[in-house]
């Protein structure tokens, strides 16, 4: 019966569009009131102690880091790398796209943050040479969602922090899915641009954009090799990108000005005003459920309607779809992630694994209608209607669900480097 009343309270304030701050903060009240002692101010207490985790030091150090690199010059440099080198192929510039999004997803960590970085320079690149805007929208748009999953990914380290697992771990077993993933969006950008004309590959143009760039592309094996080394944590990852990227822009690239950096600490501050507050009450509400042992009971209440791994897969995959359709990544992870792992860990998956498989389902909500992010960007961004570019994306989600089917039933995709 309460838990009857906490789904229609929640239900009640989605449908009156509240803001997912109140409605988590409404739910851990509940929760508090109903199934813990009744006292409210141990939830402002639970918010001040979820707090207190140096883990979470990573997400404002990743964000200001590929904030940096948007508005200084790393950007335009991978880009130009990733251009020359794929100039000799039949649309050779639709896959520089990819392999662009693919580059800047692994030193930023943020799906719009590579959309905009990459897209900004390269949609009206593509108009020009020929390519077909909706292609164009669809390439940017779903290239730009490799952000969420290939490492160093924010949503895998709120997934690390909300389920006590290895970060480490985590960004080990994202490697294999999110190679996949640009791989087959690559090859999908070949095959589609095949007739499109090819130069020949000019040694000079990448001479002078390994050059120009080189400082750019040794980012993402510092910051990679030091995390799988063992040199240093995701934390300390965080910071070194964070000077890194100061270091090269100021000293070596010149071209980030101390107006652009202030701009940069600003919108960095914005975003995280709305992202803590959210994570703090979500870790809250987590550490209540956990008291009650509400994820155990829903564990035992999930074994008991079937035994079936696959059966249960299947249900999360679907679940999480539709939950990416209406939820933004960082709040359903925050709220699912607790619930949903401890099942999965019943069914004998690698928690490890689960995150994978969970963070890629929402990758997909980056795509799909009403609340998906990158949709949102891209029609800011790009200036075409919704519409548009969920028509764009429909093939490039097709080819995402397809190796989440892989990853899902083959584990080895995401734990072969995972100790």
């Amino acid at each position: 019966m309460y838990a009857v009343l906490l789904l229609a309270m929640v239900l009640t304030l989605l449908a009156f569009r509240q803001n997912i701050i109140v409605i988590l903060l409404a739910s851990a009240a509940y929760v508090h009131l109903v199934w813990g002692d009744g006292h409210l101010e141990y939830l402002a207490e639970d918010i001040w102690i979820s707090l207190d985790n140096a883990l979470l030091l990573a997400i404002p150090m990743f964000l200001l880091a590929g904030s940096i690199m948007t508005r200084g010059s790393i950007a335009r440099r991978l880009i130009d790398l990733a251009i020359s080198v794929t100039r000799p192929i039949p649309g050779g510039l639709a896959v520089a796209t990819i392999l662009s999004c693919a580059i800047f997803a692994a030193i930023s960590g943020s799906s719009p943050v590579t959309l905009l970085a990459v897209g900004t320079i390269l949609y009206p690149a593509l108009l020009e040479n020929g390519y077909s805007k909706r292609f164009s929208l669809g390439a940017l748009t779903s290239g730009g969602t490799l952000g969420i999953i290939i490492p160093p990914s924010i949503p895998l380290i709120l997934y690390g922090i909300v389920n006590e697992q290895s970060i480490a771990d985590l960004f080990l077993a994202g490697i294999i899915p999110g190679l996949m993933i640009a791989g087959v969006l690559a090859g999908y950008s070949y095959w589609v641009n095949r007739k499109m004309p090819s130069e020949p590959f000019d040694l000079r143009e990448f001479a002078t954009a390994l050059r120009r760039g080189g400082w750019s592309a040794l980012l993402p094996v510092i910051l990679l090799g030091g995390i799988y080394s063992g040199y240093f944590s995701a934390t300390e990852a965080a910071a070194v990108a964070l000077v890194y990227a100061l270091f090269v822009e100021i000293f070596i690239h010149r071209e980030l000005k101390p107006i652009d950096f202030y701009h940069t600490c600003v919108d960095t501050a914005k975003l995280l005003g709305m992202l803590f507050p959210i994570v703090a009450v979500a870790l809250s509400l987590k550490t209540i459920l956990t008291i009650e042992e509400i994820p155990d009971q829903l564990a035992l209440w999930i074994t008991s309607v079937t035994d079936n791994k696959i059966a249960f897969l299947l249900a999360v995959n679907v679940l999480l779809l539709i939950v990416g359709c209406l939820f933004d990544v960082i709040s359903a992870i925050l709220i699912l992630g607790p619930l949903l792992m401890v099942p999965a860990v019943a069914y004998g998956i690698n928690p490890v694994h689960f995150g994978v498989i969970m963070v890629i389902n929402l990758e997909i909500g980056f795509l799909t209608p009403p609340l998906g992010l990158n949709l949102i960007v891209a029609m800011t961004a790009f200036r075409e209607s919704f519409i548009e570019i969920c028509r764009a994306v429909l093939p490039f989600i097709a080819l995402i669900l397809a190796v989440l089917m892989v990853v899902t039933f083959v584990p080895q995709t995401a734990l072969f480097f995972v100790r």
